[in-house]
Parts: structure tokens; C-alpha cells; sequence
């Protein structure tokens, strides 16, 4: 590592210094959702999780793997807060889908790097294997796949919105699932792909599309350009059998998808949205 890069990583890590084992968890949160309500009510807490993997998904995106002693099962769809505390008191949270299919007490998290961000850097480059923070979830209960629903889905992520659609996919292939899926993927360029050699390989009932909106590989067969009605009518189902949507991504991209999809017949009440915009990163 340069000596500049380095003296940063420590600084950070000397500003936001992760609990470590054995440190307690943070205080219980009131705060609850529809899904902890459908759950006998029981409140949200947070949980030390630590971080037991790494892998990297592109160029700007890491997924991270963390144990987390005492996880309640989450749903595909459903999302965390990851809180960091400094030495000093100073704390700081965010809000992450989980990536992951249910899996006992581990958790996955793809986190998008925000270059002038406070959190995403720190996850990405300072926190180490071994070491710890505080996480607070499973949260959300509308943006949900259950894998009991035999009917066909639509998913349409526009970049890093694929990170909860891919936790309904990883759900299907882990439990099973019979419904037919079709993945519709919008990234700017190739590189900007998340998940490429799992979503390369594939599995049956399940189609996957990408649409590029600035650099396409030679060979696609789509031109460069954002999401069209178009796009959103292919899939080969019965004319007479819609299937439930989910569209996450940037605002722009989810209220387009959306309307597209509304102008095409689809009830509004089967089109699911989880949409994100500028944070702190």
C-alpha cells in the first residue's frame, strides 16, 4: 500500500473504529416494519455482525459476508442498517439490501462504492476480515418475494437495484422455487455488472437480459439506450397470466419502469418498487 493511501486507512480506521468481539451490541430500536409486524411484533435490534469474507463483483462493488449470531430469517427483498462507531461516540449508519438467500445466521451485502462517502470506502477498503459492526434488520415487508408464489416474476433492476432482485433469484435456486423469473438488467456498460459469472451460468426457469445505456459489447443484439416498453414485453408467458413486478434502482430509472409497465396493462398493485437516490455512501 503507498505510505499516502496507508496514513488514510489508518486515519479512518482510527475514526470509525468497528466494535470488536465480545463488545456489546447496540440498544434495542422501537422501530419496526411490516414484516417484523407480521412476525409476532417483535422490535428490530442491532446485532454484532462480523465480516468473515469478501469477494469482488466489479470494479466499484464488493460483496461482504458477515456471521451474525442470532440473525431472524429474512425475506428476498428485505434490507439491513449497518451502523459504525467511532472512538470518539460519533456513529454513522446506512442501509443495505441484502444479497443473499436465507442462510442461517450469514448475511450478505454487496456494497457500491461512493467515492466521497463516509461508510461504503470504509466497508470496501479499511474494515478486515475478523473485525466487526453493528447490524439492524431483516427490515421491509412490501418489497418481498416469498418462495410459496408460483406465479411468474418480472424483475427490472437498473444497477446496483439488482442487489435485492438477486436475493429472489438466490432464493428461487436455494428453496426451490417454480415460478418462472425474468431478469431485466440495466447498467451503463459491461463492467458496471454485478454478479456476472452466477448470473452467466444461470439456472432453469430463470431468463436474464441486460440492456446497456452507454456501451454495449459488440455482439448485443439490443441498441445502447434506457429502458423501453418494448423491453418489458418479451418474456413468453401467457397473455393472460401477468406476473408480479419488482423494480429497484435510481429514482429516474424505477418512476420510468413503472409507468412503461402501467402503460402496458400491468395492475399497479402487482408492481412493486424499492427505489434509491443520493445518500452519504
Amino acid at each position: 500500500m503507498h505510505r499516502k493511501a496507508k496514513e488514510g486507512a489508518d486515519a479512518e480506521r482510527r475514526r470509525l473504529t468497528t466494535t470488536r468481539r465480545g463488545a456489546a451490541p447496540g440498544t434495542t430500536s422501537p422501530a419496526g416494519s411490516e414484516s417484523q409486524v407480521l412476525r409476532a411484533r417483535a422490535p428490530l435490534r442491532w446485532l454484532v455482525a462480523e465480516l468473515v469474507d469478501r469477494r469482488a463483483e466489479s470494479r466499484t462493488a464488493q460483496t461482504l459476508v458477515f456471521d451474525v449470531p442470532g440473525w431472524p430469517e429474512h425475506l428476498a427483498g428485505q434490507h439491513v442498517d449497518v451502523r459504525l462507531t467511532a472512538e470518539d461516540g460519533y456513529s454513522t449508519q446506512r442501509s443495505y439490501s441484502v444479497a443473499s438467500a436465507p442462510d442461517g445466521d450469514r448475511v450478505e451485502l454487496t456494497i457500491q462504492r461512493v467515492e466521497d462517502g463516509e461508510v461504503s470506502p470504509y466497508l470496501m477498503d479499511v474494515l478486515e476480515r475478523g473485525e466487526q459492526v453493528e447490524l439492524r434488520g431483516p427490515i421491509g415487508g412490501w418489497f418481498v418475494w416469498r418462495p410459496e408464489r408460483a406465479e411468474p416474476v418480472l424483475l427490472v433492476g437498473g444497477g446496483s437495484g439488482v442487489v435485492p432482485l438477486m436475493s429472489m433469484v438466490r432464493t428461487r435456486g436455494a428453496l426451490g422455487g417454480s415460478a418462472p423469473f425474468r431478469l431485466l438488467y440495466s447498467v451503463r456498460e459491461p463492467d458496471d455488472q454485478l454478479y456476472v459469472p452466477e448470473l452467466l451460468r444461470g439456472e432453469p426457469g430463470l431468463d436474464t437480459e441486460y440492456l446497456y445505456t452507454r456501451a454495449a459489447p459488440p455482439e448485443h443484439p439490443r441498441p445502447v439506450g434506457r429502458l423501453r416498453a418494448e423491453d418489458l414485453v418479451r418474456g413468453g408467458w401467457p397473455a393472460d397470466q401477468r406476473p408480479i413486478c419488482y423494480v429497484c434502482g435510481p429514482t429516474g430509472f424505477v418512476e420510468n419502469a413503472a409507468t412503461l409497465l402501467t402503460g402496458l396493462g400491468h395492475d399497479p398493485g402487482r408492481i412493486r418498487t424499492e427505489r434509491f437516490g443520493p445518500s452519504g455512501g
